[in-house]
């Protein structure tokens, strides 16, 4: 394996805090749904997670398509990130993800969509297939 690049981000003040990242491409002031009057202030985490998941998820959607010899037109990628509370006190997240491609039937579609979730790596991240190394600054 080998490392193509690496983003950072810091977070302050939690999920009703700020995010920025050194570069200074990154500067967002949190909304909290659950937080009366910061509800609306910004993006919650999980938007920001379904924006980033729905992107990259269609780059992966894409490139499926092309292996299997059927091109995309106008697709589109939406993704719906819900927060859950488990029964153990703590949280979960559910994704839906909706595909539009226009022109490819549906079982064709179907078959590039599930190509596309073996290769996502925000997919793969969610069936537990990345590393998360914990380190104190």
């Amino acid at each position: 394996m080998k490392t193509l690049f690496t983003s950072e981000a810091t977070s302050k003040g939690g999920r009703s805090g700020t995010i920025s990242s050194k570069d200074g491409l990154l500067e967002i002031t949190l909304g909290n749904p659950l937080e009366a009057g910061i509800e609306k202030r910004g993006p919650n985490p999980e938007l920001l997670f379904a924006a980033a998941y729905s992107a990259c998820y269609h780059g992966a959607l894409t490139n499926a398509a092309k292996k299997l010899g059927t091109p995309l037109v106008d697709s589109t990628v939406r993704a719906s990130v819900s927060l859950i509370e488990d029964d153990d006190g703590g949280y979960r997240l559910g994704v839906t993800l909706n595909a539009k491609l226009p022109g490819v039937d549906r079982a064709q579609a179907q078959h590039i969509m599930e190509e596309a979730h073996k290769t996502c790596p925000y997919s793969k991240a969610l069936r537990g297939d990345t590393s998360v190394r914990l380190s104190l600054d």
